[in-house]
């Protein structure tokens, strides 16, 4: 994607969370059932897109262009040789392009391909893409497209990002990089992401916006197979679906389970997200982080056994950093940007038996134009010229506060916590709330050094917990990571966090 994605924590690590729907995706005879089942019954039911998928017509729509798998190359051919507006309908059977990594299929305007019970679409571990070019409003469904090799960030599905496309009921299984890309308005519905090796979904456009992206009923699992976070250690660059400056999401729906790393991440000036009715659970590390981005409501999410395998890690490693299930890394809520919301409102949820819970995290030496902002260059949606954050300005209203990305306006409200250590089969550090920053210390002109951005964070940038409820030892962190706090601390002066909020300090629901 001609960008290189760097390490995205710079000091510690990520946030937040989701519940929900049945929906659908072909499956391959090939392809097993996916690998978990819900741990309990959540109050709906989750989107079993990859074991209950939807089929497909078993006849050619009315004026469709029929393709026939056991011809190589049939399906790019008759999109080359038709109109725009064309409806392709794939006979069931493996269907396969040329042999050359660079052959796929170009879609003209409107097209709409639609697949056969049991029509697939093999790269044989052979062609890097299946869709791609810039055309607008294609559609995809009941199609299962798989062993693509599309190079890391790259994705195998709409692989230019073009806009208006509609992906549903298919299923975009053990390819290499991204299962698929997003384009502006794109609508991602009842599709089996699985087992593709970096992401389920990239939602990146190189040039121009993604705005209106809409991700409803999916199952996303197994996802980063290559694992790639070892491979560039740092590299904040896999998760079940990676969101990069989007302005509006809706993702609502989904089942977002046993993937490699995190759930859900949205990282870099992405705005007016809405995460609800999703299942997240049993990912390895956080079920969601809300990074470097603004304005967000989390509500009525299922966020259950996640963490376990990155928590323990670190915490073997004898680390006192809050990694948490819920990672909210120098994101809030920002009137002065647009969006459905002014906060980021994080109410409604259950968490259960993950490895920690929220934590809102702030670097005291990130910032636009710092060293050590590893956003690749990119600065806040607040301040277009990064260079304008230097001394002196810098030391100044307003570039002081709009060349950060501040962790502010969070409300975290409403919400159930549940841990019982012996279902975690942990013993210290897999139990905390937080609210924190470190020492600022970095680069030798930053105007954010010392405990300005920790005393920020935790007392004067209006993050607040409140009307909770609390089952199991938790403990709270505050200030920096040497402040744990019992309840009693963590409700008393002068954090004065949680009223209203009840706690059962027994293990277990």
């Amino acid at each position: 994607m001609g960008r290189k994605w760097r390490n995205r924590r710079n000091w510690r690590f990520p946030v937040v969370a989701l519940a929900l729907l049945a929906a659908g995706c072909e499956s391959t005879p090939d392809a097993p059932d996916a690998k978990a089942q819900p741990t309990a019954a959540p109050s709906t039911p989750v989107a079993r897109a990859c074991a209950e998928p939807a089929a497909g017509p078993v006849k050619a729509p009315a004026g469709a262009v029929t393709v026939d798998p056991a011809n190589v190359g049939d399906l790019a051919a008759k999109t080359k040789n038709s109109p725009p507006n064309t409806t392709f309908w794939l006979r069931p059977g493996k269907h396969r392009l040329a042999p050359d990594r660079y052959a796929q299929i170009i879609p003209k305007k409107g097209n709409r391909y639609l697949g056969a019970p049991g029509a697939v679409l093999d790269g044989r571990k052979t062609n890097q893409y299946a869709f791609g070019g810039t055309a607008r409003d294609v559609t995809i469904r009941h199609l299962t497209v798989q062993r693509f090799v599309a190079p890391p960030d790259e994705g195998v599905v709409n692989h230019d990002s073009a806009d208006g496309w509609v992906i549903e009921h298919a299923t975009i299984q053990r390819n290499s990089g991204a299962g698929l890309m997003a384009g502006d308005r794109q609508r991602v519905r009842a599709n089996c992401l699985r087992e593709n090796g970096q992401y389920g979904m990239n939602a990146y456009k190189a040039k121009g916006k993604i705005s209106g992206l809409v991700v409803e009923g999916n199952e996303i699992v197994g996802n980063n197979t290559d694992d790639w976070e070892r491979r560039r250690k740092g590299c904040g660059c896999t998760g079940g679906i990676k969101f990069w400056a989007v302005d509006g999401a809706d993702v609502r729906g989904n089942w977002v389970h046993d993937n490699r790393g995190t759930g859900l991440w949205a990282d870099t000036n992405n705005n007016d997200f809405r995460i609800e009715d999703n299942v997240l659970e049993a990912n390895d590390g956080a079920a969601l982080i809300y990074e470097t981005s603004y304005n967000a409501v989390i509500r009525k999410n299922t966020i259950r056994r996640n963490n376990w395998v990155e928590g323990r890690r670190y915490a073997d490693r004898g680390d006192n950093f809050p990694f948490a299930t819920v990672y909210v890394s120098e994101s809030g809520g920002e009137p002065r940007v647009r969006a459905r919301t002014d906060k980021i409102e994080i109410h409604r949820n259950v968490l259960e038996d993950n490895w920690s819970g929220i934590t809102l995290w702030e670097n005291a030496d990130r910032f636009c134009n710092s060293p050590a902002n590893t956003s690749s260059g990119d600065c806040t949606l607040l301040v277009k010229d990064t260079d304008r954050c230097a001394r002196p300005a810098i030391a100044k209203a307003p570039l002081y506060g709009d060349c950060r990305w501040k962790t502010q306006r969070v409300d975290i409200h409403h919400n159930r916590f549940v841990l019982d250590k012996s279902v975690v089969d942990c013993t210290v550090r897999c139990d905390r709330m937080a609210v924190l920053a470190n020492y600022g210390t970095y680069p030798d002109w930053s105007p954010y050094q010392g405990e300005r951005v920790a005393e920020a964070i935790t007392r004067k940038q209006h993050n607040r917990w409140h009307d909770n409820a609390y089952v199991g030892p938790w403990k709270f962190v505050a200030h920096d990571p040497s402040r744990v706090l019992d309840s009693g601390q963590w409700q008393g002066e002068p954090y004065r966090q949680d009223a209203g909020s009840t706690f059962r300090a027994r293990d277990g629901g």
